[in-house]
């Protein structure tokens, strides 16, 4: 084919996707079966891979999930994200419809209404551009938020492109939600895979959209429901209805249970109905929305703080359940974080079948005096998986010792620390530890540690299954055959794996120590560490006072990094990389630093933004992901974005790459 004939195809191939995406995401009304959508869906991706300058940021193939960003960016909205205030009875309710009555002075003795389910999500603002997704940020504090346009791009009913006939700018406001079913399949996941989990779908759809690599987020099924149109190039409906019913020509989902009521008792009969089906919908709510429908009237009425006077949030009741605590076992992260879970005796909450709850940590399990036997109220207030609010100790018979922690990790029996002040204890066996091998591997191999590209965390999960890789000096014992058996693992991927792997063992000491995984111990952390010790074995055989003399060094680190170099199974760890031949060039004194924190934008030509941190921390400088008063510096190449903005507004210097490189040449360093 020629290039047009491609462009026609890849085009109507994009259209039919869209008109089918729409129907099974938006309308829940499928149009063809899941196979045939696959095999058209792959032909538009084999077209894309063979022509990539064709690929479009709106194209469907976009919602799988594209490249991770560094970091979340601020976003100022143009308009405020407010939130609502909250009446949590039918007195509260009449109270409030009888003041708003009084204040538009209408003649109405019965205003109109739109009642909505209060989504239990994350409240998300959308803006596009000639009809196309080019911005999403989160509340944040209502005036700015963060920019997670990398991730909702992946939310699968959100239109990268709308539909019919749209203005030619718009930002529309609505809530990113977990569905109920996506929620317990990742946490049943998350559960057999020893991880924690998340406590309530809200949570999981807030981690999820702020993720920072949004292959992650598209695995999690969110849901995005419109419910109001922030501002417009076009004047907007007059009622609030008509807005709903725009923003779903537009192509966006609207929720269940949306209706327009006339009067304050048709108001709270919908909300006693709503309460009741509550159980029944697929994805969590926490109460019910009023709006006054009429623009004109919210006009009038105005706000006050942070909240508009024409709506209301009317929350459900919370709920309470009793039952029995069979036991506690202690689950280990993929952190090796220790968290309790409590075993219970299955009780129906909300819907749910409720068989065990986290208690979070040590100080909660303390606070609460949980033990096993006892009679225990979970608690339900928007959360799927309930918390134990107290225990009914006047039911407990006979005496039953605490529970305490454990000294050692029930995994792997290395010891357990929790330094003074902390809330969380942590298994310290890191690499060793089975439990935490997967994600202290991932870590191994990060860019900002061994650098080894191309082993990310699938490729990493099959060397574990097939046994090829255990603990972190396997890795450079691979070879090809080993390699063979991994799912399309071809030859030219081999190599390029394997040589990876050969040239990350020309590394330096900073690295080395980030890639260990010690607690608290980062960039900044193993840079002082390497140029205070100078040598690994020095640090290795340090004192806790030893490490206490190096600048920026607190108890809480020293003792970490005391108690790793502690453990024999650490210890002969890095043995076995060095006889896999790690090894680095000898540490240089710091040249020295007197400023403050350095913050990094943009894109650098003559080096990457890894390399600029790397001399920047050479120098002794700390490099921070955000702008504020104490910054000493940005350092801003091309497409700055919002953190040269924040710069500029606070009067901190902003260098180009050239004063950049010019400082570094003063130093003696170059890139």
């Amino acid at each position: 084919m020629n290039f047009d004939e491609v462009y026609i195809q890849v085009k109507s191939l994009r259209d039919q996707i869209e008109v089918w995406d729409h129907a099974y995401y938006v309308l829940d009304d499928p149009l063809v079966s899941d196979a045939h959508y696959d095999r058209v869906f792959q032909q538009l991706r084999d077209l894309e891979q063979q022509h990539p300058h064709l690929v479009t940021k709106e194209s469907p193939t976009q919602k799988v999930g594209g490249k991770a960003v560094d970091a979340l960016l601020s976003v100022r909205h143009s308009v405020p994200m407010l939130s609502l205030d909250n009446i949590f009875s039918e007195t509260q309710w009449f109270d409030f419809d009888r003041k708003l009555s009084d204040r538009l002075q209408n003649g109405q003795n019965q205003q109109t209404y739109v009642c909505e389910p209060k989504l239990d999500g994350l409240a998300m603002s959308l803006r596009y551009e000639h009809g196309v997704l080019v911005r999403a940020a989160t509340r944040g504090d209502g005036t700015e938020g963060e920019d997670v346009t990398h991730t909702v791009r992946t939310v699968r009913n959100i239109p990268l492109r709308l539909r019919g006939v749209f203005p030619e700018w718009i930002e529309v406001r609505g809530e990113i939600l977990m569905p109920l079913a996506a929620f317990a399949r990742i946490n049943e996941e998350a559960w057999l895979r020893g991880e924690r989990q998340f406590a309530n779908p809200r949570n999981a759809a807030a981690g999820s959209v702020r993720q920072l690599d949004p292959t992650v987020a598209a695995r999690r099924g969110l849901k995005f429901f419109a419910y109001a149109v922030a501002e417009a190039s076009t004047s907007l409906p007059r009622t609030h209805e008509q807005t709903l019913e725009w923003l779903a020509d537009l192509g966006f989902a609207r929720a269940s249970w949306v209706k327009r009521v006339v009067g304050a008792d048709e108001v709270a009969q919908h909300f006693a109905a709503l309460a009741k089906a509550r159980a029944q919908l697929p994805y969590e709510i926490d109460g019910m929305v009023v709006k006054l429908d009429d623009r004109i009237g919210q006009d009038i009425l105005g706000y006050v703080a942070r909240a508009p006077r024409w709506a209301i949030a009317w929350k459900f009741p919370a709920q309470e359940v009793q039952t029995r605590l069979i036991g506690i076992d202690w689950q280990v992260g993929r952190t090796g974080a220790l968290t309790p879970v409590a075993h219970l005796e299955p009780v129906q909450v909300g819907g749910v079948t409720v068989r065990h709850a986290t208690l979070h940590n040590l100080a909660e399990m303390q606070r609460l005096d949980v033990r096993p036997g006892d009679q225990v109220v979970l608690y339900r207030a928007g959360d799927v998986i309930p918390k134990i609010d107290r225990v009914l100790v006047e039911q407990r018979t006979g005496e039953v010792p605490a529970v305490v922690l454990p000294l050692t990790c029930p995994v792997c029996g290395a010891h357990v620390q929790r330094p003074e002040g902390e809330a969380v204890a942590r298994c310290s066996g890191g690499l060793f530890c089975p439990a935490q091998r997967m994600e202290a591997l991932l870590h191994f191999v990060s860019r900002k540690a061994m650098a080894i590209d191309g082993l990310g965390e699938k490729l990493i999960q099959q060397l574990f299954e097939k046994g090829l890789v255990h603990q972190p000096a396997d890795l450079y014992r691979l070879n090809r055959d080993g390699l063979r058996q991994l799912e399309r693992m071809g030859d030219k991927l081999a190599s390029q794996l394997l040589l990876s792997i050969a040239q990350s063992k020309a590394t330096t000491l900073p690295r080395l120590l980030l890639a260990l995984g010690i607690r608290t111990v980062g960039e900044s952390t193993a840079q002082a560490l390497a140029t205070h010790f100078r040598d690994l074995s020095a640090l290795m055989h340090a004192s806790l006072d030893d490490l206490l003399r190096v600048p920026d060094i607190g108890p809480v680190t020293a003792e970490y990094v005391a108690g790793f170099f502690a453990e024999d199974h650490n210890r002969e760890i890095i043995e076995d990389l060095l006889r896999c031949g790690i090894h680095w060039t000898p540490v240089q004194d710091a040249v020295g630093w007197t400023g403050g924190s350095v913050v990094l934008t943009g894109t650098l030509e003559h080096m990457s933004r890894q390399q600029a941190r790397d001399l920047l921390l050479r120098l002794g400088a700390k490099v921070s992901s955000s702008v504020s008063a104490k910054t000493f510096a940005v350092i801003a190449g091309h497409d700055p974005g919002s953190k040269r903005t924040e710069a500029e507004r606070l009067g901190i210097p902003i260098w180009d790459e050239a004063q950049f490189l010019a400082f570094l040449a003063e130093k003696g360093l170059q890139p």
